[in-house]
């Protein structure tokens, strides 16, 4: 008797832990491929914020039903830092946080909404970054953004969004980093 209520304890358990997706979206951007745009080591000071509304990047829109949100295993900014960081290195530049020249990489929006239905689903993700950059005379603000759509049969699976996120981010880097204006803007 013990033993039937403890596989059944187990089983229901089981069921109700099934039923749960999972509630965190792991990101995980790339440095991109980066071309070299400047000879000379020139310092730069990089600081990343995340201006977001929100701390949730999905949003699966259920009808009338409250929609589920589901957050970041870690902080964006942090990742989205590293990149820049990495990418900026890559590109010939030299990050120094006492630096004449300065750039502020603001995280404005980093969200995929996801709309599911008996057939499928279909998911729209925008990823907006501004920049704004200073030297010691002027000021150059820019703003950057990716779009993506998926659809698919079922339901939308986390490594699908995760892969979706993390080639927009990616795109965005690589726009970014070798954008001519702007680095035109930081070797003045």
């Amino acid at each position: 008797m013990k033993s039937l209520l403890l596989i059944l304890t187990t089983a229901l358990t089981m069921v109700g832990c099934a039923s749960q997706g999972p509630s965190h979206i792991a990101l995980n951007p790339e440095v991109p491929a980066i071309t070299v745009q400047t000879e000379t080591s020139i310092p730069v000071a990089l600081e990343t914020i995340d201006t977001r509304s929100a701390n949730f990047i999905v949003r699966f829109n259920d009808g009338d039903n409250a929609a589920r949100l589901v957050s970041p295993t870690e902080a964006p900014r942090v990742q989205v830092d590293q990149v820049f960081r990495e990418g900026f290195a890559q590109a010939g530049y030299r990050i120094d946080p006492s630096s004449v020249n300065h750039m502020q990489i603001q995280l404005e929006q980093l969200l995929t909404d996801v709309k599911e239905s008996t057939f499928g689903f279909e998911a729209n993700s925008q990823v907006i970054i501004n920049v704004i950059a200073k030297n010691a005379n002027q000021e150059l603000t820019k703003r950057y953004r990716a779009k993506g759509l998926l659809k698919g049969p079922f339901g939308a699976d986390f490594a699908t969004l995760e892969l979706e996120m993390n080639k927009l981010i990616g795109e965005l880097t690589r726009d970014i980093i070798n954008d001519p204006e702007l680095n035109q803007f930081i070797q003045q």
